[in-house]
Order: C-alpha cells, then structure tokens, then sequence
C-alpha cells in the first residue's frame, strides 16, 4: 500500500460520511419520492416485484456522494467536469423516474455529460496493446481520444442501468466494481490518492442506500441512481484506471465492469438482431435467465455478485505482488468454487423437482380412473 496515513485517513472518511449521509437521506428521498410520484408501478411483462415502489433512490446516493468528494477531494477541473456531469445525470434521472422520459432523449443527455467530461480533460489517449499489433506495451489513439472517451463513458452509463433489475442488483454490483478500483488504486501510485477518495466516496454512499434495496426493496435507484453509477464509474475509471500501466490500461476497468458490460453488448445485439431499438427493454438480461432456470431474486444477486467479485480480484491480482497476490489468487478460488457448489447443487435440485414433477403427470391418469371406478 502506497498511501500515506493523511491519504488513508481521508479515505476512511470518505466511505463513512458517504455511507452516512446516504443511509439518513434515503427514508427522506423515499417521501420525496411518494410525493412527487416516483412510483415504480409493477406490470406483469418485465417486473420481478408484487408492490408498488418508491424510486428515485440515487439522489440518497448523490447527497452522499457529493458531500464527501467535496470535502475530502482534491477538486480538480477533471473532477470540477465529472460533478457537473454527474449534477445533469442526476437531474435529468430524477425528471424520468417521475416523468418516463423517451429514450433517446436521455441517450442525448449522457452524451453532453460525457462531452462536459472531455472537455474538462477526462480522456482516453492510450490503450493496452494485448495483440501486439506494435512493439510497444500501449497504443496512443490520437485523435480517436475523444469519440472513444464518449463510447466508453455513455456505454458504461447504460450498462450500469440495464442492469438494474433486481433488489440491489445494480447498486451491489457497482460497490464491487468501486471497491476493486480502490484496491487497484492503493495497490499502484500514491499519484492516485484522489481518485482513491472518489472511489470510496462512491462506494461509502452505495453501502449507505444498499440496506434500503436489498430484497424485499423499500425504495428501488431509479434511473437517478443507475445512470449515476454508471457515468461516476465510467469517468473516474478513465481519471485513474486508464493511467495506472500500460499494459492494464484497458483490462482493469473492463474486468470490474464486466458484469453489466456484457449484459450490455449482449442486450443491444440481440435487439438490433431481432430489427428493434437497441433500447426496447425485453427479459433477456443475464438476471432473467438466471430466474428462467429455477434461481430466485435472492440467488441470483448473489452469483453475479459473486462472479463480479471474482472478476475485480482478477483486476487486483493483475497489478499485485508477493503475498497479496497469493492472498487474492485464494480469495478468487474461494468465490469460484462457492459459485460452483452452489449453482451445482441446485441444478440437482432442480433436476430432483422436475423428475418428481413428471412423475406425478405421469400417475395422474391412473389416479383420476381410480376415482372415476370408486
């Protein structure tokens, strides 16, 4: 650990007034929310659950936050931008969760955000070279900097809020990713301190609201939260993941995004490929076939939290050394064969359910002509 002990004390703090904050302002956000209408009202088509909720829950998430970066961080324009930003995320968030707003409507807000981002300096300019396509470690992209720097920030964006459709789903997978950057972070340069203190703000204020949206949920992110995740995640991974080495300058963020990521490019294929809007919501994210296989709400969370655990280890192991290394290559196997236990041994029961299911079907016949002679 490369920190000092004023850079450590910062960052603790940083998680516990975040993790305060959020935790005292979501009963609040969730009156709010009951008074302005952010309702989130289940229909029988896409939604997992029964009763209507109060959404808009990331402003709880924002208030934490914010409060913290602005008192721990350094602000600089990089960061001065990323808050704007993330204030237009925010407000435009807060607007659809009572309004639904069209689509594309807020697929043109997330690209001026990414674009306030840019020009405050956020940027990609180089990328890990895995094929070696030169003899160099990276690839300086030039002036495809800026149009790559706005697909990654508004892909990661919607990725984070495609994925929210389960209690806590989203905002437990984002903690994992925030706390596997942080790690990273503290693991690399001291010349990182900042972007370690955002890390744990955003991960202090994500542990603060998740409680409030576990399953059963009290109160659901809303686009507010999702969209705000994500573009924070997305931003500040190019400010600090992006500049670590070359030769991890692309895997690190993509492996603690690569749950949502995925779902992402998955969804937006399979859409186009069916000739719909890469936006027209459907059931075939990885957490609807998931339940489509027998798991419940709780299940399901937990094995694609686990599986973003393991990859952000992965992250970890990459830029660590020595014993930690040692530590997080068992920490990975640990999670895996948990993982595999698990979805093993319901499979069987499943398998057990359905083979006692048929069975049943199969005697049916006989019983109804028994009580058809009696």
């Amino acid at each position: 650990m490369v920190f000092s002990t004023e850079v450590w004390i910062k960052i603790v703090f940083a998680i516990g007034i975040a993790f305060i904050v959020a935790n005292l302002a979501t009963p609040l956000v969730m009156k709010f929310a009951k008074q302005v209408g952010a309702i989130d009202v289940p229909d029988e088509k896409r939604h997992i659950h029964k009763a209507p909720t109060p959404r808009m829950g990331g402003l709880a998430i924002f208030l934490g936050f914010l409060l913290s970066v602005l008192v721990f961080a350094n602000i600089t324009p990089q960061v001065r931008g990323i808050l704007i930003g993330a204030i237009l995320i925010v407000v435009v968030g807060a607007i659809d969760d009572v309004l639904n707003l069209n689509a594309w409507l807020k697929f043109g807000v997330q690209i001026i955000a990414a674009v306030i981002a840019v020009l405050s300096g956020v940027l990609i300019n180089v990328v890990s070279n895995p094929l070696l396509i030169t003899s160099g470690q990276a690839l300086t992209i030039g002036v495809l900097s800026v149009p790559v720097t706005i697909l990654w920030i508004v892909g990661v964006t919607n990725s984070v809020n495609l994925i929210d459709g389960l209690d806590g789903l989203a905002c437990g997978v984002s903690t994992i990713a925030s706390l596997s950057m942080l790690a990273v972070s503290m693991l690399v340069s001291d010349a990182n301190s900042n972007v370690a203190i955002i890390l744990a703000a955003l991960c202090g204020a994500c542990l603060g609201f998740l409680p409030f949206n576990l399953n059963p949920a009290k109160i659901f992110m809303g686009d507010t939260g999702a969209l705000l995740l994500g573009y924070i995640l997305a931003t500040v991974s190019v400010i600090g993941m992006f500049k670590f080495y070359a030769i991890i300058t692309f895997i690190l963020p993509v492996l603690a995004l690569a749950v949502p990521l995925l779902d992402t490019v998955f969804a937006f294929t399979r859409r186009m490929l069916n000739g719909q809007s890469p936006f027209h919501a459907d059931r075939g994210h990885f957490h609807h076939r998931l339940l489509d296989i027998g798991l419940n709400q709780k299940q399901v969370v937990a094995v694609l939290y686990a599986v973003s655990a393991i990859l952000g280890l992965v992250g970890v192991l990459i830029t660590s050394t020595g014993t930690v290394r040692m530590i997080v290559a068992l920490a990975s196997f640990v999670i895996a064969a948990c993982i595999w236990l698990f979805v093993f041994r319901h499979n069987k029961n499943i398998h057990i359910h359905h083979e006692a299911a048929a069975a049943a079907a199969e005697a049916s016949p006989e019983e109804e002509k028994k009580d058809e002679e009696a």
